[in-house]
């Protein structure tokens, strides 16, 4: 695909961008570069390969789920001026 000064403008005024001549240039440098790099890998034999999302194993690594500071019901409520187990109790802010 070549990049031409059409595609350019096409694509800075979707971006929203104001580029220079030299801005423009080099971009069109740039994109060239880019498609060209991905026409060779289109080169590359893959069959057999497995298809992959990502290019190494994913797996989750998530630890079971296990209570390491157990029930402090009685100590957190200990300091509260009001309770009514095992509940802080507030002043009703809501009116019926």
């Amino acid at each position: 695909m070549k990049i031409d000064s059409h595609l350019i403008e096409y694509l800075a005024d979707l971006s929203r961008l104001e580029l220079s001549g030299a801005e423009k240039e080099r971009l069109r440098g740039d994109l060239e570069d880019i498609l060209a790099y991905v026409e060779k890998l289109g080169e590359l034999d893959t069959a057999g390969l497995p298809e992959m999302t990502h290019p190494f194993e994913a797996a989750n690594r998530f630890r079971e789920d296990e209570v390491t500071n157990g029930d402090r019901t009685e100590a957190l409520l200990a300091g509260a001026p009001d309770k009514s187990a095992p509940y802080f109790k507030v002043p009703r802010t809501v009116e019926e």
